[in-house]
């Protein structure tokens, strides 16, 4: 059983920059592939951002890629994401997710889900 609690969102301009960290429990959290996504309101769940186990990155959407970094530190049982010149349009609940398989694509792969942080970019 892995229990995360995402902290770090807020409201930002435009162009300024937040890091979300997701507190993960368990003893296994350095075997999970982990994953960022986000919801805004009337929009599907859409996958940001993915880091296998040993942290290397796994995956990046394209509405996202150059701007935000994915990391995590086993140690801390935390994960991370860096975004950077934000925009308007990256607006909504962002959710951490962990998954036991390794090479997880989609939000049917993850098992386990935060309860998420809003992040709101004002123009």
């Amino acid at each position: 059983q892995v229990q995360l609690v995402e902290s770090g969102g807020g409201l930002v301009q435009a162009g300024g920059s937040l890091r979300l960290s997701c507190a993960a429990s368990g003893r296994t959290f350095g075997s999970y592939t982990m994953g960022w996504f986000r919801q805004a309101p009337g929009k599907e769940r859409e996958y940001v951002s993915a880091i296998k186990w040993s942290g290397g990155p796994l995956y990046y959407g394209d509405s996202v890629k150059g701007r935000f970094t994915i990391s995590r530190d086993n140690a801390k049982n935390t994960v991370y994401l860096q975004m950077d010149s934000l925009k308007p349009e990256d607006t909504a609940v962002y959710y951490c997710a962990a998954s036991a398989r390794s090479r997880a694509s989609s939000n049917y792969d993850y098992e386990y889900w935060g309860q998420g942080t809003q992040v709101t970019v004002s123009s």
